[in-house]
């Protein structure tokens, strides 16, 4: 495994000032943000496209710091109600399809999207229980009418221009939030279909990342290092399904945390460990969102930690035997 992060923290800067600044640090990959969510401030498809000149100058300077691109990131809800938002979302996700083809690169990161309850929806409808009937009406809606169909043709699209590795984040608000929905989407549409393994969001929903690890194996295709710390005071009084502001630390139910500050290092050694056991090797892509620290602070601190954490050097045998 390789030390990367989402270049997206420093979108403030150029991508050469980001590159400098990141392998001082010792960082390997980038994850490079291609719109949608994340923006396009270090790879604008739209430009690198259609500018072959720009194409050639972004593709020096990822030669001239010596790092890889992990994934092309395009986080973005293709199903949205709003038809506008949804073509506009579907756009960013193919011309990072696109950009990746032509970059020789084989996979991207997004979401799943999340639709509304029926076809006039104007917002998303996120269902979390069974009860009232209701719930499950619109579930089976969502996922037999809107979700499965957009992502047979968005694979199909994708395989006919080599990218057959499409990591969904796992990230409640969207349809694909859980080890479950990552699994009933991949069966239903095809091994396409993996994770882009984020246990952040997986910690605050009580779900334990090493248990999503084994039972995702080779459905892991790119990994976000990211914490979370549980506020057990505020959790016992009002539970995890917090809907105040992140700026709001102090009163959540939860917040991010860069890595180590959530959790102590034996927990990353351990999603780390138990990643090597499934057969990944590929990035430790640092997501910073602490709000707690510094875009320098939180990033360094979480490179610090994994660099004691990550596991780099090919196994032997068992010379102990």
């Amino acid at each position: 495994m390789k030390l990367g992060v989402f270049t997206t923290l420093l979108s403030n800067l150029s991508l050469e000032e980001s590159l400098k600044y990141f392998t001082s640090l010792g960082i390997e990959m980038v994850e490079i943000g291609v719109g949608g969510y994340p923006g396009n401030a270090h790879a604008d498809p739209e430009v690198l496209l259609n500018d072959e000149k720009a194409f050639e100058e972004f593709c020096a300077l990822i030669k001239k710091y010596n790092v890889q691109i992990s994934a092309l990131s395009c986080h973005a809800n293709p199903v949205h109600p709003n038809k506008e938002e949804a073509a506009a979302a579907d756009k960013v996700i193919r011309n990072a399809i696109l950009l990746a083809e032509k970059l020789g690169l084989h996979q991207i990161n997004t979401f799943s999207g999340c639709p509304g309850d029926h076809e006039g929806a104007k917002y998303p409808n996120w269902v979390t229980c069974p009860w009232p009937n209701d719930f499950l009406s619109i579930l089976d809606w969502q996922w037999n009418e809107v979700l499965i169909p957009y992502w047979k043709d968005l694979v199909e699209f994708a395989k006919a221009h080599g990218v057959n590795k499409i990591a969904l984040e796992m990230h409640p608000g969207f349809c694909v939030y859980n080890t479950e929905t990552l699994l009933r989407l991949r069966e239903a549409v095809g091994p396409e279909i993996g994770a882009n393994f984020d246990p952040s969001h997986l910690i605050w929903q009580g779900m334990e990342p090493v248990a999503v690890i084994r039972a995702l194996g080779d459905a892991i295709f790119h990994v976000h290092a990211k914490d979370t710390r549980i506020d057990k005071y505020n959790t016992a009084r009002t539970g995890v399904l917090d809907t105040k502001l992140y700026s709001d630390e102090i009163n959540r139910s939860w917040i991010f945390r860069s890595v180590g500050y959530g959790n102590d290092e034996l927990y990353w050694k351990d999603i780390i460990s138990n990643l090597r056991l499934v057969g990944y090797d590929w990035a430790l892509s640092i997501e910073h969102e602490d709000s707690l620290m510094s875009q320098n602070e939180g990033l360094s601190k979480a490179v610090g930690t994994l660099k004691n954490c990550l596991i780099t050097e090919d196994t032997a045998a068992a010379w102990w035997i």
